[in-house]
């Protein structure tokens, strides 16, 4: 479900809503299919500069328009809703899949994954559509891996902005990741095999 802002942007702060961007783990953030590697990285910024292109943007390679976009957080957060500026030209993505605390997807596994949730796009290019969440599924994110698997028939797929609106929560990834650790009996017991494969989350 897809909604327009229900008030006058002029009269209400709508960067505070857009509160996510502060916690996004932007070093972290990592994109399959690029054209230009780090190229990801600009897509999230403030909502109130989410139409200024001057730090770039990211494309798809030349006639494959797919890309993943791997998001990860400094702290757990619920999302309500994601807002997508794409392109002109039919480059804008027509589709959007979530996966939620899954590293290391890649296309094959994004296509064959169920996501969490699904939607089909409209042309966003003054950023003023969002995508609602199914709230409910989008408790506790660590992480967030978008895939844009089309787009409105361009040769490439362009995104200008990403935006998360919803709240964080006070405990850090990284204490996670230590009580986690700390409990544990025998860590060494509990090695995950790595396959070799490349993954969006180790890329570095």
């Amino acid at each position: 479900m897809a909604c327009l802002h229900d008030h006058s942007c002029e009269d209400h702060n709508c960067s505070s809503d857009w509160s996510l961007y502060q916690h996004i783990n932007l070093p972290r953030v990592k994109a399959l299919n690029e054209s230009v590697a780090g190229s990801v990285k600009s897509v999230f910024k403030a909502w109130e500069h989410r139409l200024i292109n001057s730090e770039g943007f990211l494309e798809s390679n030349e006639d494959d328009p797919e890309l993943l976009v791997f998001i990860p957080f400094t702290s757990d957060v619920k999302i309500k809703s994601i807002s997508v500026v794409g392109g002109a030209g039919g480059t804008s993505p027509s589709k959007m899949r979530a996966f939620i605390n899954r590293e290391g997807i890649d296309f094959s596994d994004a296509q064959n994954m169920q996501p969490v949730q699904e939607w089909e796009l409209a042309e966003n290019l003054q950023g003023v559509l969002e995508y609602q969440t199914r709230f409910s599924r989008f408790q506790s994110v660590g992480n967030l891996t978008l895939h844009f698997p089309d787009n409105f028939g361009g040769n490439t797929t362009q995104i200008y902005y990403i935006g998360l609106r919803g709240e964080a929560t006070q405990l850090k990834r990284d204490a996670v990741a230590k009580i986690v650790y700390e409990v544990m009996p025998n860590p060494s017991e509990h090695k995950t095999p790595n396959d070799g494969r490349g993954s969006l989350s180790h890329v570095e």
